[in-house]
């Protein structure tokens, strides 16, 4: 097979990438491990970034999200038993974001692709990218039992952190910055609509607690745990008790039980390499960097990174220059960076370390107390929540 980019992985990053490259004449392969069932439904972030919802909406992926998704115009941060809403709009110009699961946004993406776009193959285990320095990369894959070779002038690896793309790039070449944190989250499903319209951050002495949503009628709730925390560990009263303690505020607010149907535990990390290019091949979203879900970042640097390759390539083919693809890596790093510094100030602002001593407790409180009481504080949270500028 022949194609001039080849995308390992149809993931959000890999799919929009593939849409993206679609509407600029310019023809690609997705190879994709899984069968689309799996794809469709493997859940992930739910919280799309102003410059995400712009880029589907641009792509012509946006109709149902703006059908069905939530738009949130804040968040609630709830400490010492207080509520504080953050007001997005008024923080940032207008920006806000969207409540539209990842597992949507794939579903709109496959059918556009599979409608239009070029081939997208499922069950094709990409194997190893070959001559990934050289002007002629390999991805050599396996697809119904059989062994072949997708040749390209360009690879983007968008298959994740355990994908074969990052591992073409040499060791020599390489520098990892990581952090693991010795805390995960225990998240659920509920079949009960949402105890409030907007996401609540809540920093408790026994640990953080989200409340988040799917739908209007469908409630996603974290709750910190230790890390190794086995879900099936937790009962359905004890979570439910146990969320009721860390949302607890001083007014009549109350949480809303309902029937729990779905229990994981998500493990909390930092993790960057560098560069995320090497020769013709390019890494985007996990296969280069992770951040911890407390900003809420993935998906959307996963955007970041594709868009900027799209620009990129654009831009060298209508005027012959290739200095946005040499400066590929660079670009996308800023971006990643500063979305690893608000993941890590949103994750130590509101998670209680289990060796926490009082004075970091207090100040802990004192940092959300600034946030309560100042603009510019407020300003620096929203203009990252709702996300850094692409390119």
């Amino acid at each position: 097979m022949r194609t001039t980019v080849g995308i390992i992985g149809a993931g959000p990053a890999g799919l929009l990438l593939a849409r993206l490259l679609h509407n600029a004449g310019i023809d690609a392969v997705v190879l994709e491990s899984r069968d689309r069932a799996y794809v469709e439904h493997r859940q992930r972030a739910g919280i799309l970034e102003q410059g995400t919802v712009d880029v589907l909406r641009a792509a012509g992926a946006g109709e149902r999200m703006d059908r069905e998704g939530l738009r949130h115009d804040g968040i609630e941060l709830r400490f010492d038993r207080k509520r504080h809403r953050v007001d997005f709009p008024a923080l940032t110009g207008g920006r806000s974001v969207m409540v539209y699961a990842q597992t949507e946004v794939c579903k709109d993406l496959i059918a556009l692709q599979l409608k239009d776009g070029g081939p997208l193959l499922f069950e094709a285990e990409a194997l190893a990218v070959e001559d990934a320095d050289t002007d002629r990369p390999r991805v050599r894959f396996r697809h119904e039992g059989v062994e072949d070779v997708l040749e390209c002038d360009y690879v983007v690896g968008c298959d994740g952190f355990w994908g074969v793309a990052r591992k073409a790039i040499p060791a020599e070449l390489t520098r990892v910055f990581e952090r693991t944190y010795p805390f995960g989250w225990l998240g659920i499903l509920a079949d009960v609509a949402p105890s409030h319209d907007e996401l609540v951050y809540a920093r408790h002495d026994r640990g953080f607690a989200l409340l988040s949503m799917r739908s209007p009628s469908v409630s996603r709730l974290y709750l910190q745990v230790p890390e190794g925390t086995d879900a099936e560990a937790w009962g359905d009263d004890e979570i439910w008790t146990e969320l009721e303690r860390r949302f607890e505020t001083a007014d009549d607010w109350r949480l809303e039980r309902g029937p729990i149907t779905q229990k994981s535990v998500t493990p909390m990390r930092s993790y960057v390499h560098e560069p995320m290019r090497h020769g013709r091949l390019f890494l985007a979203g996990d296969a280069a960097h992770i951040v911890p879900p407390t900003g809420a970042k993935g998906l959307n640097l996963a955007v970041g990174d594709v868009v900027t390759f799209a620009r990129a390539l654009t831009h060298q083919r209508e005027t012959g220059s290739a200095e946005l693809l040499d400066a590929y890596s660079e670009t996308c790093l800023r971006r990643v960076w500063q979305a690893e510094r608000f993941s890590y100030d949103m994750t130590t602002l509101l998670h209680r370390a289990p060796d926490a001593t009082p004075f970091e407790d207090r100040l802990q409180l004192a940092r959300l107390e600034r946030l309560a009481s100042s603009r510019a504080a407020e300003t620096d949270l929203a203009e990252g929540y709702t996300g850094f500028p692409f390119g």
